[in-house]
């Protein structure tokens, strides 16, 4: 992950402030999103962890930083309880900037440097430097992995990591902190430090983005911190810009890992896209691109740096807490006969998480009643091979003490060299596999699932796909742990919470509706081994490529072959070694080969396919027809040119027959037993190569036989499992029938209802409209048609564009205020005929009290105008 120092170009002089136009690199955390603005105006705060020793690479480092680079910097050491620092007055003679001893409640300023005091852990919040009293007098401290914990969660992408000379693995925990937000780490070249087991222990975790000596760290800070990660242009250009350049790098992932990172938010994407840009000091987001075309290794540090998540033993103590005391027995209790329940942690990083949960079961175990015997599976998963071989192993470095109590290190773990290791009861617990959560399969039937602090990353497609998934999952009141600031979103319903602070949820016995369950289609996994190349079609490069060889190494004849020993071509005159064998036409060396040359060359193709070094095979006699000829043979294995790697090529030399001699009995004798021996050397290294492959047989024997046992016993297993999923089914095709029943009589009911509405609205001779929102056409009786010429193919359309008989204009207005105020309205309106009719406009309201659109009543009061008239005539006269 890291970048080794060429000496840097970056000005160490008259930097500008922070303030002034820095880049701002932000967080993936869902809570950076809402702290962006205030992250921009912050200054960098840059932490430096080193031992006691370690005042030589300080000096060095120092020296070379420059007074107004309008940073802060903070030195933690490891300093005995009873030491008395005298680091300020000796700093302070290689800098301009102020040394000062940090004292609790003093308020960091940009370039100025603060040291840790003696006997005293140091903590920043709000940019101001808190003392505390160590937990451990003697014994284990990790001063530096505390402080730049707090330093990452105030500063977030403007917190700084620097490890110098040291020793142990303090720091390594910190850098991890920061890294998850985005800041900057740096280490000490190891080979200039007094001490390297901190800086090595930092690289090789992989959490250093520049490696230098002390004097060029500055300015690599500077470099970074200075460079325009993309250029300001208009808005929605540059946004235009960065969208697509980032879904090609999103295609480039998927190239070289086969994951697809679309779905994840483009926030996340694009600050660790300009925090790679800033330290490679590239130009744009479009220079990248070409660079990532141009460095495949660099594609695979982006993919890893996209990957990195902080995980530690029991973080968020109280969850799992509430999870051994509480959750857990009563999960127990469901069981009264025992089970072994199946857990998944998805996204397990290296691999915390999944044993701490094993550790949580165990401890539950011992509280709970002993005559029911409980196991507990967990499957752990994550999409990073190598987190996911780091993981299993079960090693971690010293500083987990500072999660883990005496108590649980003691019992959990074994004590090594270099740290501890999860003891083999636990490990045995946990089954790891690399798989990816978006588009590999589910694991089921589970008791417990725990995905904490992963759907913030995703965006809310792919969350709204994964929490289903995740429903399907888990058996009827299993158990789903997530994140302090993830939900289940719209599955409210669906899940019960246990505890909504901490975010552990109940999984209620309803199933979902199958349409709402997006599987994903998994692909079959293992060692990519490429095709063998069809003879066919690459027959002419192959000859051309063979031949181009033979006469650059060989001049002979000679054959090129498989690891079979099948011949794929043939050069020169070759009759005098190979003739076909009587029978079925066979192509293979084996056959083919002639008496002497069969024997000799049985076994040694396999064994030139595992040597670099060719096998001379010198001096054999060779069958002729009718004589012997004196041949040598050479076989190689080839792995250049790239089409022909894996072949082998067998080349033969004729030898001259020895000169003749007199043939006395001894000389016949010694002829013969020459030969002999020759024989016999030839058989004995025919059958050294025999026995090799025939070890070889026995380990794969057995090893196919240890995975035909472990195939029957998953085969019974999904058995088992395809029984209990036929019950399922036949369980739900009763639920589906019932509820198939209780649709049918809805809809019986919902259709007499329908009849019964339409004789009632008919009935009531009552011209009624009904228009939604948009003041478009809902529904209409059969009275309206007497007003407005409407048809059934109107429905949909606005009301004003219907023709209509009434003086009324301003019909669509007063429909539009009544859905504004919600207040009704009544008048009286005529028609261009003659008649009259009382109109009354109400908001339409339904059942959930929601108002959506308007309902328009026409009364015919035509023959009660007339009447009003003429008893208005009589009342005159």
């Amino acid at each position: 992950m890291a970048t080794k120092s060429p000496p840097s170009n970056a000005n160490s002089k008259g930097v500008a402030r922070p303030e002034s136009g820095r880049p701002s690199l932000a967080s993936p955390s869902a809570e950076m999103d809402n702290e962006q603005e205030a992250t921009v105006a912050a200054f960098p705060i840059v932490g430096i962890g080193c031992s006691a020793g370690g005042l030589s690479a300080l000096e060095k480092f120092f020296a070379n930083s420059p007074a107004d680079s309008g940073m802060a910097f903070v030195i933690v050491q490891h300093l005995a309880p009873a030491h008395v620092s005298a680091l300020p007055e000796l700093l302070q003679r290689t800098t301009r900037m102020p040394v000062l001893e940090a004292e609790d409640g003093m308020r960091v300023e940009p370039d100025n440097v603060y040291v840790i005091p003696p006997n005293h852990d140091l903590s920043l919040l709000h940019d101001t430097l808190h003392l505390l009293g160590p937990l451990e007098q003697r014994g284990l401290r990790l001063p530096i992995d505390f402080f730049l914990k707090t330093l990452a969660a105030d500063r977030k992408d403007k917190a700084i990591g620097v490890i110098l000379s040291g020793m142990g693995s303090d720091g390594m925990f910190g850098l991890r902190a920061i890294k998850e937000q985005a800041g900057l780490t740096l280490a000490q070249e190891p080979a200039s430090a007094s001490a390297d087991s901190m800086p090595n222990g930092v690289i090789n975790a992989g959490l250093v983005d520049i490696i230098a000596i002390p004097e060029e760290l500055p300015a690599r800070i500077i470099g970074f911190l200075g460079h325009p990660v993309l250029a300001r242009q208009p808005k929605s250009a540059a946004e235009a810009a960065t969208q697509s350049d980032i879904e090609k790098i999103v295609v480039l992932l998927r190239e070289r890992s086969g994951n697809d990172f679309s779905l994840y938010k483009t926030n996340t994407l694009l600050r660790r896209i300009e925090r790679r840009i800033a330290l490679h000091q590239l130009s744009n987001i479009a220079s990248y691109v070409h660079y990532l075309r141009e460095n495949p290794q660099e594609v695979d540090l982006l993919f890893k740096e996209l990957l990195i998540g902080v995980t530690t033993f029991f973080r968020d103590p109280v969850v799992w807490e509430t999870l051994r005391s509480t959750v857990l027995p009563a999960l127990l209790a469901q069981q009264p006969t025992g089970k072994t329940l199946r857990a998944w942690v998805p996204a397990c990083s290296s691999g915390e998480e999944a044993y701490t949960l094993a550790m949580t079961f165990k401890e539950t175990l011992e509280q709970g009643e002993q005559d029911k015997h409980f196991e507990l599976l967990i499957y752990a998963t994550d999409l990073d091979p190598d987190a996911v071989e780091k993981a299993r192993s079960g090693r971690y470095p010293t500083n987990i003490a500072a999660d883990v109590s005496p108590e649980r290190l003691a019992r959990y773990f074994v004590e090594e060299a270099n740290g501890y290791r999860i003891r083999k009861e636990i490990r045995e617990m946990v089954v790891f596999a690399p798989q990816n959560i978006i588009s590999d399969p589910p694991f089921t039937k589970l008791d417990v699932l725990s995905c904490r602090n992963l759907l913030i990353y995703f965006r809310a497609q792919l969350q709204q796909k994964l929490l289903p998934l995740f429903h399907y999952a888990l058996n009827p009141d299993g158990l789903l742990i997530l994140g302090s600031a993830e939900t289940v979103g719209n599955l409210s319903h669906r899940f019960e919470p246990v505890d909504n602070k901490l975010r552990i949820f109940r999984r209620l016995n309803q199933p979902l509706p199958q349409s709402e369950v997006e599987f994903p289609a998994g692909k079959a996994r293992g060692t990519h081994q490429p095709a063998e190349t069809p003879l066919s079609v690459h027959v002419e490069n192959i000859g051309q490529l063979t031949d181009q060889l033979i006469q650059q190494n060989y001049a002979p004849a000679a054959v090129l072959v498989n690891g079979d020993g099948d011949i794929l071509y043939i050069s020169g005159r070759t009759g005098r070694y190979l003739e076909p064998a009587a029978g079925k036409f066979n192509m293979n060396i084996h056959a083919m080969a002639r008496d002497g040359l069969r024997e000799a060359l049985t076994g040694v193709i396999q064994k030139a396919l595992r040597t670099p070094q060719p096998i001379c095979l010198n001096g054999l006699q060779v069958g002729t027809n009718g004589g012997t000829q004196i041949v040598n043979v050479t076989v190689q294995a080839l792995e250049k040119p790239g089409p022909l790697r894996g072949r082998v090529i067998i080349v033969f030399r004729d030898m001259e027959p020895p000169p003749p001699r007199r043939k006395g009995r001894r000389a016949v004798v010694s002829d013969t037993h020459e030969a002999l021996v020759q024989e016999l050397q030839q058989t004995r290294e025919a059958l050294q190569v025999t026995h090799e492959e025939m070890q070889t047989s026995v380990e794969e024997m057995k090893s196919s036989n240890e995975e035909l046992q472990s195939t029957n016993e998953e085969l019974q297993s999904t058995n088992e499992e395809l029984t209990t999923s036929k019950e399922e089914m036949q369980s739900l095709n009763e639920e589906l029938q019932t509820v198939n029943a209780e649709l049918q009589s809805k809809v019986a009911n919902l259709s007499w209802e329908q009849n019964d509405m339409a004789n009632l609205l008919n009935s009531t001779e009552i011209a009624t409209v009904f228009l939604d929102k948009a003041m478009k056409l809902r529904r209409f009786t059969a009275h309206a048609t007497h007003l407005f010429k409407l048809i059934p193919g109107d429905v949909g359309r606005p009301l004003s564009d219907v023709v209509t008989d009434l003086d009324y204009p301003k019909l669509k207005a007063d429909a539009q205020e009544v859905l504004n105020t919600l207040a009704f309205q009544e008048k009286e309106v005529d028609t261009h005929d003659g008649r009259c009719y009382r109109v009354r406009i109400m908001p339409y309201r339904t059942q959930e009290d929601v108002i959506d659109g308007v309902v328009i009543t026409f009364t015919d009061i035509s023959e009660l105008k007339k009447l009003q008239e003429e008893l208005g005539r009589r009342a005159r006269k």
